[in-house]
């Protein structure tokens, strides 16, 4: 059994102190130090209940809330940015400008995410560990595995929701013409090119996931020990006085040498690096086939750093004797099943894919992808607008009646203009069939794959079992022989107690004898001394 840390056994003997109350003060030590030693005896009987916890975990849930909400909060700091930059550069007088507008906003709205996602995983590090240590576990094991909780909740949150506002939100709230939806009265709400987000939310997921892997897993876990290395040697040198002896100067000791390292702090930033990569890897790929790839060579660079960092940064680790690994892997596998779902709906939401497939199977004339962009496209009358959103000045050279966008809704002549129409149901119910269809699919292949490749190959099964059973009959063997050996001294034991008995019968029996004559005389003596 583990034993408990030591900041919860000094918060029971806090709160055992506080429930004592004593009367009157000793005066006498003795009597002093034998009431802290009943304190201390009586500590271990006794736990910290729910109502000793609960200020800390009102502290971590309003805490962790707030954290989300400022990561939220970023995101639509950004959303804000692409608005009113994209608005901001449609105006310049330049040509160039003017039409790189997209490809400008996007680049630099992923680079601030980028940025914002380093620095928020730093805060969000040290703020798990600060909510862990008020919560005061038990055990070392359950302080381990809440920090992670918390630490993957927050920079799970912190790495994925730009990506996940750009592959199911972005462009899903922008109205209708006629009909827009503004933000700040003035701005209308982003929506995704021409050809849909996927090719956005590709380019969102290659930066994020490449420059966290470049910046953070590579050029931090290198440069920040030397850093630390550094400023510990520069603060040990201001705080301890100089050496006398030159020799020592010149040559300094191995202990030395170590002490200047910097300590090793656990595997947790490992597997959270591990994790947030699968992640990128398995969530979206359906939008970035190459993340495998990247990740691999990622993987690759990675291994020779980490050696590096473990061999020359970092003090020698404390090696401990593991099960598994954890709580990590209810993580990986949480994931998987996650990813299934995401890529469902990537499939089916973000793409073309079943817009494309129904269009072919149930609208095409002739069987084909001819007509698919019309099909896709709406009718709007444009003396429908509102006042003041009017177009300035028009390209062409007629007055325009209709307008077309990207949208299955009624033309303007139908009863129910500008409702969805049926195509837009039809589409919706296939998505949605897609995304059941697959998920139960993937999840009953990975049964199936489960089932057939099992965890341990079955002639590593057999020798295990042949091994249980030679180790059973050795442990048989050993224990008739034990029981051969007592059966031998308990029938010597019967063997002594027998000749000794009749032994005993013999003296017994003389010692009779003896008594009967002593008896005798003491009668007749007695006999003679009365008569006298």
């Amino acid at each position: 059994q583990e034993h408990p840390r030591p900041e919860y056994e000094t918060k029971l003997l806090q709160k055992k102190l506080k429930n004592k109350t004593i009367t009157t003060e000793k005066s006498d030590e003795f009597c002093n130090v034998c009431y802290f030693i009943c304190v201390l005896s009586q500590v271990d009987k006794k736990k910290l209940t729910w109502s000793d916890r609960m200020p800390g975990y009102a502290a971590n849930l309003g805490l962790i809330l707030f954290m989300i909400m400022l990561t939220f909060s970023a995101v639509f700091g950004v959303i804000v940015y692409r608005i009113t930059t994209a608005a901001a550069l449609s105006f310049s007088t330049n040509e160039t400008t003017r039409s790189n507008v997209r490809v400008t906003v996007t680049a630099t709205a992923v680079i601030i995410n980028l940025v914002v996602i380093l620095i928020l995983d730093e805060i969000y590090g040290a703020v798990a560990k600060w909510l862990t240590e008020i919560e005061v576990p038990k055990t070392e094991k359950t302080f381990e595995e809440r920090l992670i909780l918390k630490a993957f909740l927050l920079k799970f949150v912190n790495s994925y929701a730009p990506i996940f506002y750009v592959a199911f939100f972005k462009g899903r709230f922008v109205g209708r013409p006629g009909h827009y939806v503004y933000v700040f009265d003035g701005y209308r709400m982003e929506e995704c090119a021409p050809g849909g987000c996927l090719m956005e939310l590709c380019i969102q997921l290659s930066i994020i996931m490449l420059g966290k892997q470049l910046i953070q897993n590579n050029l931090f876990e290198i440069g920040i020990p030397k850093l630390k290395k550094l400023f510990r040697k520069l603060k040990d040198e201001r705080t301890e006085p100089k050496e006398m002896d030159t020799n020592q100067s010149k040559n300094p000791q191995q202990w030395d040498l170590d002490y200047i390292l910097e300590p090793f702090t656990g595997l947790t930033p490992e597997y959270m690096e591990m994790i947030i990569q699968f992640g990128f890897v398995t969530l979206f790929v359906a939008s970035f086939p190459l993340a495998p790839l990247f990740a691999l060579l990622n993987n690759i660079i990675e291994i020779r750093l980490d050696a590096k960092k473990f061999v020359t940064e970092l003090r020698r680790p404390d090696t401990v004797r593991a099960k598994d690994i954890g709580i990590w892997y209810n993580i990986l596998s949480g994931i998987g099943k996650l990813s299934v779902i995401i890529n469902a709906f990537v499939i089916a939401v973000t793409s073309d894919f079943i817009p494309r497939l129904m269009y072919q199977y149930a609208y095409s004339q002739n069987g084909t992808m001819h007509g698919f962009i019309n099909h896709t496209l709406s009718y709007f009358n444009v003396s429908h607008l509102k006042a003041g959103t009017q177009p300035e000045n028009s390209l062409f050279a007629q007055d325009v009646l209709f307008c077309r966008f990207k949208d299955y809704r009624e033309p303007p002549w139908s009863p129910n203009q500008y409702e969805f129409s049926k195509q837009y149901w039809a589409v919706l119910s296939a998505r949605l069939a897609f995304v059941i269809l697959f998920q139960n699919l993937v999840m009953f292949l990975s049964v199936l794959v489960d089932w057939m490749i099992p965890d341990i190959p079955k002639d590593i099964s057999e020798q295990i079992k042949k091994e249980k059973s030679v180790l059973v009959d050795f442990f048989l063997k050993e224990e008739h022989e034990k029981l051969k050996l007592i059966e031998s001294f308990i029938t010597r034991d019967k063997q002594k107690h027998k000749s000794g008995t009749k032994g005993d019968r013999i003296r017994a029996a003389s010692f009779c004898q003896c008594n009967r004559s002593q008896k005798g005389s003491f009668a007749s003596f007695s006999s003679q001394h009365t008569e006298v």
